[in-house]
């Protein structure tokens, strides 16, 4: 009798002791430390272009992954875990973006590094999120962010696949001869270089090439750099306002030849400031710009339809192709995160894994040679007409 109370008190006591060990953890979820998954909320670390060059890039991105982090978290958050955010503006600079990432991975300790906007500030991310074994998704455009990385994936259309969707409709013209005014930043670099080279095939030369700063205002002398060189089309490569005022310049010294632009100008601040010069003009974007456009059966119109209704509903404003780009960045991660958790190889993994995923900017696919996910089909040509995007002819 004596043994079999033992055994029953014995019993009881695990039982207890089981019993309050739950309830512990239950009830102190936000002391887990970071980079675990038994608990406490999900830190996402972003950082942005909020002010300086790139706040026509950083301000709807901001706003964007502020809407859909209320829409998770109003939903009851990622498998019962809510998302925390940390924003950083990193003043359009890379200096600012490498600071703004070292507090972010080693004051607030996230678990998912987002952003930044552009090439540059991205790039100055990278190093640090490589070293620290955290995963990264830029929203940036440059094929070099993603080029041999482990732990950095980006949203924004390689400039490679531009590229070739600007090559496939300049051979159908019959344009050969090129002149090139590009950003002097990272997102213009190499870009001269890349046409020739993926042009080669369809007779396409450089006939001159002209740089400016991303905050230039003046672009008299680039434009009459060109013009000398009697090219049969122009590119300009490069964000607003720069590229408006770029187009502008273009018009007013009657360089009466067809005129490209880069994906970078997909927003309604390039609108504004090109106005009327921009008709005409012709652009790989994505379409989101052309939502209404697009085929019943298109995968990425429930997506996209979606998404200008949240943030029209939200922001009295339509959404940016920026705003994509950070759309995509931020729910990839969320569905990363709700396969994975926060540790982060396995959420690392998780992110290389997606595929044939309906996003914005298009249909991603990752892979472990090829962290930006997306090939030319997720862009078509757009031209303007009277400040509205239309579907090429």
């Amino acid at each position: 009798m004596q043994r079999s109370m033992r055994v029953l008190s014995t019993g009881l006591a695990i039982g207890l002791a089981v019993s309050m060990a739950a309830c512990s953890e239950s009830k102190t979820p936000t002391t887990t430390p970071a980079g675990t998954d038994a608990g406490g909320e999900i830190k996402v670390g972003v950082v942005l272009d909020i002010t300086g060059a790139g706040a026509s890039l950083g301000v709807p991105e901001r706003q964007t992954v502020e809407m859909l982090a209320d829409q998770v978290n109003a939903a009851g958050g990622i498998n019962g875990r809510k998302l925390k955010l940390f924003i950083e503006d990193n003043q359009s600079t890379e200096d600012g973006a490498a600071k703004a990432t070292s507090k972010l991975l080693n004051t607030e300790k996230v678990d998912i590094l987002l952003g930044a906007s552009r090439t540059g500030p991205s790039l100055a991310m990278r190093p640090l999120a490589e070293k620290a074994e955290k995963p990264m998704i830029s929203f940036a455009a440059n094929a070099k962010i993603v080029e041999g990385s482990k732990w950095v994936f980006k949203t924004a259309q390689n400039d490679r696949v531009v590229l070739e969707n600007m090559v496939d409709d300049m051979k159908a013209k019959g344009l050969t001869k090129v002149a090139v005014a590009r950003d002097a930043s990272g997102f213009g670099e190499g870009i001269p270089e890349m046409l020739t080279e993926i042009g080669k095939t369809a007779g396409i030369t450089v006939a001159a090439v002209e740089k400016f700063a991303p905050d230039a205002t003046d672009f008299t002398s680039q434009m009459t750099n060109l013009r000398a060189s009697a090219p049969q089309a122009v590119l300009i490569w490069g964000i607003p306002p720069a590229a408006g005022l770029a187009q502008k310049a273009y018009k007013q010294l009657a360089l009466n030849v067809p005129v490209y632009q880069s994906h970078g100008i997909g927003n309604q601040a390039f609108l504004d400031t090109a106005g009327d010069t921009a008709n005409g003009l012709r652009a790989p974007l994505g379409r989101m710009l052309v939502a209404d456009q697009l085929a019943a059966d298109d995968p990425q119109k429930p997506v996209v339809t979606k998404f200008i209704a949240d943030f029209k509903a939200k922001y009295n404003a339509s959404p940016s192709t920026f705003a994509g780009h950070a759309y995509d960045g931020f729910m990839i991660a969320v569905e990363s995160l709700k396969k994975a958790g926060t540790d982060p190889v396995k959420l690392r993994d998780a992110i290389e894994a997606t595929s044939k995923w309906p996003g914005v900017s298009g249909v991603f696919t990752m892979t472990p040679t090829d962290h930006s996910g997306l090939t030319k089909d997720a862009l078509v040509i757009v031209t303007v007409d009277n400040k509205a995007w239309k579907v090429a002819g």
